[in-house]
């Protein structure tokens, strides 16, 4: 996406008859970039060079941001809707919820938002999704969904927020309410199918609820202490029919390594039958913490079999964030 893009403007939230200060808030949002070694874990999956935004949520430069953006981060560089840019750290990752943090290691002057309530966010309420570029790059949307979100990636959120119309440039955004509070971070963008058929892309954002609990675990120790889940590392969909499919396997992972392949149906885990993304996941999760052993049952070009998959932690395929 070129520099010059922005927002069409009938699109862009208009500052008349909020109760805050639209464009300072937006001061709040910054750009991020983020560069990772070729020969990271997640490169081949989410490349070498990031870009995408954060809300600053502390005076001191504290940015929080989608955790993707700057996992396994060499360099991670924010600038100011004022064009100051300045280098940061990543400070942590948190797999559960998909939030991330970052420090800036100089002065931002940039003002903070201030965590609100996401908890009775609901379909209909206006927000404005806040891009770094201020109005032109910002986004006045409604919530239309509150549900449950699995992604691919073994993830699971229990109370997505979905908004539309979607943000082009998604990743980090900030979503903001009507006393100009941060509510959530933007995550994907995702194609929705109407009931009339028609295919319409929205945003979904983690709520900042689930920030709260974990923030002080973040900061003072890189992660939440709190036991870590097993991961397979695999990617997998619902296909029709109930049916969870593998998808990809990430490489040196636990999946590949007990010989899974792209393609396989996974029909239960230690013996409790899969129908939904969201199943598996739990399933997976219910049987301890990482290590332990993971009996899936899986069909292949028609053979149905048994296989011990021993899981693994996700943090420790990872490079470690490097201070700049």
């Amino acid at each position: 996406m070129s520099d010059s893009w922005q927002i069409p403007p009938e699109f862009q939230p208009e500052p008349h008859g909020l109760a805050y200060d639209l464009d300072q808030t937006l001061d709040g949002i910054v750009a991020l970039r983020a560069r990772v070694a070729e020969d990271a874990f997640t490169a081949e999956v989410l490349g070498t060079e990031r870009a995408g935004q954060g809300a600053v949520i502390r005076a001191d430069g504290l940015v929080l941001t989608i955790g993707y953006l700057i996992t396994e981060a060499e360099e991670v560089w924010l600038t100011t809707n004022e064009g100051r840019t300045v280098p940061a750290h990543a400070l942590a990752y948190d797999y559960e919820s998909g939030f991330g943090l970052v420090q800036a290691l100089a002065p931002l002057r940039a003002p903070a938002l201030v965590l609100g309530d996401s908890r009775n966010l609901t379909p209909g309420t206006e927000v404005v999704v806040g891009g770094a570029g201020g109005r032109a790059r910002s986004l006045a949307a409604q919530v239309v969904a509150r549900q449950e979100f699995a992604g691919y990636w073994e993830y699971l959120l229990e109370d997505a927020i979905f908004t539309a119309p979607a943000h082009p440039n998604w990743g980090g955004t900030g979503l903001i309410g009507a006393r100009g509070e941060l509510l959530g971070i933007g995550s994907l963008q995702l194609q929705h199918e109407t009931p009339s058929g028609r295919v319409v892309p929205l945003n979904m954002s983690v709520p900042i609820d689930h920030l709260k609990p974990i923030l002080d675990d973040l900061l003072r120790l890189g992660q939440v202490a709190r036991p870590v889940r097993p991961w397979l590392g695999l990617y997998a969909r619902e296909n029709e029919g109930d049916q969870v499919v593998i998808i990809g396997l990430a490489g040196r992972g636990p999946a590949q390594k007990a010989d899974l392949h792209v393609g396989d149906v996974v029909h239960a885990v230690a013996g409790a039958t899969i129908t939904s993304l969201a199943s598996f996941y739990r399933a997976i999760w219910a049987l301890g913490e990482a290590g332990v052993d993971v009996p899936l049952t899986l069909e292949r070009e028609g053979d149905r079999f048994d296989v011990n998959v021993s899981s693994g932690d996700r943090s420790r395929f990872l490079k470690s964030p490097r201070l700049q």
